[in-house]
């Protein structure tokens, strides 16, 4: 595009900023990225003689804020993927305020790419995990839809797959991927911050069994990824009951999630909880108390009764 400068950016920003400050506002503050891996943010706005944040009454007119960022970034000489705004309400009645405009290349926000070896990290983490608990059957069931352009799959990360354990006496399909960091951010996180499993006598469950039951830690671990802090829920309450089995699965039909004493150790972002998945029927759960959060008590007694300790 054509030449787009700070000092134009300046002359573009500054009477909309200056017509936008609610009243009591004497300075203001931003600081947005740049569109990166699909993604830009912005955080700030404008505060009074105190140092005071000023409540807006629409922000919709800082949306200029975006437009020029981009035609700075589409017009710039050297690289940049932080904006920092500041502006100072004018001292004199009819005049303009102050306003500055700092870009910056910061490396510490730059989303984690496709190539990033903290993904294949990640999974050597868990491998060695689950191999000091049996032996893990290679390829058992992963993720077949393609992932998108920043590599992530519906766990926001390239990993969606369920691992088969055979430990002494069981068998373990546990989910590899929920904690796998999410591409396509710079957060210092591991993902969802937990890994889902289920124990199964091998007497009992043939090929098909384990395909059905794979197929629900998936789905399971789709709602995980999708709700808000899910993993904290369980540790708060001990256990809880999460969702309801389809028909396929009677008699059972609540799923219970519950901690587990260990934790995964040597992932990329610190060690992450492990949850355990267990299939009840209803009338384990009988009598519950539909006001209390998650079924809490109704989950942790049909545990207990089963001989599952948290």
């Amino acid at each position: 595009m054509a030449s787009y400068s700070i000092d134009d950016a300046i002359r573009e920003l500054t009477p909309v900023l200056g017509k936008a400050a609610p009243a009591g506002a004497v300075s203001g503050e931003w600081i947005a990225t740049t569109m990166q891996a699909g993604h830009s943010s912005r955080t700030g706005g404008y505060r009074d003689a105190g140092g005071n944040l000023v409540s807006e009454e629409s922000t919709k007119p800082l949306d200029i804020i975006e437009d020029v960022i981009e035609k700075l970034d589409a017009a710039a000489s050297h690289r940049f993927n932080k904006v920092v705004i500041r502006w100072k309400k004018a001292k004199l009645p009819f005049m303009r305020g102050e306003l500055t405009i700092d870009t910056t290349y910061d490396q510490s926000i730059v989303p984690r790419g496709p190539e990033d070896p903290v993904y294949e990290a990640a999974t050597a983490a868990r491998r060695a995990f689950w191999q000091t608990r049996g032996g893990v059957r290679e390829g058992f069931a992963a993720e077949r839809e393609t992932a998108n352009v920043h590599n992530q799959t519906k766990w926001f990360g390239p990993h969606r797959r369920v691992l088969a354990v055979d430990a002494p006496e069981k068998l373990i399909l546990a989910t590899d991927g929920l904690s796998t960091p999410w591409a396509g951010i710079s957060e210092p996180e591991n993902g969802v911050e937990c890994e889902l499993f289920m124990e199964f006598d091998p007497a009992t469950l043939d090929s098909t069994g384990m395909a059905n039951w794979a197929n629900l830690l998936i789905n399971l671990g789709d709602l995980v990824a999708d709700g808000h802090h899910v993993a904290r829920d369980v540790e708060k309450h001990g256990a809880i009951l999460f969702c309801r089995l389809t028909e396929d699965y009677a008699p059972l039909t609540r799923i219970i999630l519950s901690c587990d004493p260990s934790r995964i150790d040597g992932l990329p972002f610190g060690s992450v909880p492990l949850i355990r998945a267990t299939p009840v029927a209803e009338a384990e759960i009988e009598g519950r108390d539909p006001d209390e959060d998650w079924g809490a008590t109704a989950a942790r007694q049909a545990l207990a009764k089963r001989g599952i300790r948290l």
